[in-house]
């Protein structure tokens, strides 16, 4: 007897007509016409059942703070970062909490269960930390949520950051962050990655940097976090995010710098909604698309996955936390559109975003944590294609949201008739 079994599901991989059988939270049975019963069943009907979405890079403590104190009128990041430093006098944990808290509401009925958020610790209030703290304690039943230290203002530039990455650190955050290219200059930011490289490998931690978030193609800091990696052998625990200063570089240096990555074992996160939103705001035309190199990356080998970074703060006024958003997107830009190109598109929001976070028992394998969307689509082309209904979310075996299937009548020539958006090609 199981807790639960999902019937007739579609699987990412192409398999169709598969059954799910649950107990105690895990996974225990995956095939077709499972011949056993269950406390509760719910009949897929062949639609897309995949694990849940993984946003691997977030901002958790600025979301929903659009307007607060202003708009960013300019639209670039630049502009964002002192909107922040207006902002954050003014913060309290209640707030920041409150925030977060709705945030990871929409997540959840996203089917998002796993968000990587960076957190500002130029502060010496460390509000944001203590806050996304409880967040992550409150939500641990819903969200795989884990936190970087994040110096916004430079490690070495800012004065209280060295001080106050260790404490937040020492107050349980998981993971150390950068921005090399924000420090003064050239040769601080490759002062700052070793640094806080070595303090990942003295504590056990992984990395996370906001790494060349520049149109600038000399800036090349993902060539000494790719080197540190490998001198700390912290291979595979270290993650360049952003990466944007890619889409500038000649082809002859990237060739050179893809097996670097590689060797290192590199993650790689790529913001689609907001690396096109704030890149190139110097260019006239041409314009350029201002994401990294998505496919030459996931040719070379690495892994590559898709973050939303904002949800309505002072750099992107838009969003609802939806990881097929930011995958539609990222196939867009990074002219995805092969049926291969575009299931690897669906991975970056899935496996890959979990791969980043290292997260344990994810999947749908025997083994694996009961934690699965079922969507209104047939295959996760579909699911790019339409950005459907998530008729259920289940963590560890429980439905924690549920959507009705939505359709639509047409009444043409006086007769009634359903709209059909699926299709079967895939």
């Amino acid at each position: 007897m199981f807790d639960l079994i999902i019937r007739k599901a579609n699987l990412p991989d192409g398999r169709k007509n598969i059954d799910i059988a649950i107990r105690d939270g895990q996974i225990v049975e995956v095939g077709a016409a499972i011949k056993a019963q269950a406390v509760s069943e719910i009949d897929a009907q062949g639609c897309l059942t995949s694990p849940p979405f993984v946003d691997s890079h977030f901002h958790m403590d600025a979301t929903l703070s659009l307007g607060q104190p202003r708009i960013n009128q300019s639209g670039t990041l630049l502009e964002g970062i002192a909107l922040w430093s207006e902002l954050k006098p003014d913060l309290t944990v209640e707030a920041i909490k409150e925030r977060a808290l709705a945030l990871c509401r929409w997540s959840i009925a996203r089917g998002t269960l796993a968000i990587r958020s960076h957190v500002d610790i130029c502060d010496d209030r460390l509000l944001a930390v203590d806050a996304l703290l409880e967040v992550r304690k409150q939500m641990r039943p819903y969200i795989d949520l884990q936190l970087v230290a994040f110096p916004q203002d430079g490690y070495l530039r800012d004065p209280s950051a060295k001080k106050n990455l260790q404490r937040a650190l020492d107050k349980g955050v998981d993971v150390v962050g950068g921005i090399p290219h924000f420090e003064r200059t050239m040769d601080e930011g490759r002062q700052s990655i070793r640094q806080l490289c070595e303090i990942a490998a003295q504590r056990g931690l992984r990395v996370d940097m906001h790494c060349d978030e520049s149109d600038d193609p000399l800036s090349r800091h993902v060539e000494t976090l790719a080197f540190e990696t490998r001198r700390l052998a912290l291979n595979g625990y270290v993650t360049g995010s952003h990466l944007t200063s890619m889409h500038s570089m000649d082809n002859y240096y990237v060739s050179k710098l893809l097996p670097l990555m590689r060797d290192a074992d590199l993650h790689v996160v790529a913001n689609p909604l907001i690396n096109i939103v704030l890149q190139a705001r110097h260019d006239h035309y041409p314009k350029r698309r201002g994401m990294t190199r998505v496919p030459e990356l996931l040719e070379a080998g690495i892994n590559v996955a898709f973050g939303h970074d904002c949800v309505m703060d002072p750099w992107y006024s838009l969003g609802s936390h939806d990881m097929l958003d930011v995958a539609h997107m990222g196939l867009h830009i990074a002219q995805m559109t092969g049926v291969d190109q575009i299931k690897q598109a669906f991975t970056a929001v899935t496996t890959n975003g979990a791969n980043v976070m290292g997260l344990d028992n994810y999947g749908l394998e025997p083994g694996c944590n009961a934690d699965i969307v079922i969507l209104q689509a047939g295959s996760s082309i579909d699911a790019l294609r339409l950005r459907p209904t998530r008729l259920y979310v289940i963590r560890r075996g429980q439905i924690i949201a549920q959507t009705p299937k939505t359709t639509t009548q047409l009444q043409l020539d006086g007769k009634e008739s359903d709209v059909q958006f699926t299709c079967d090609l895939f």
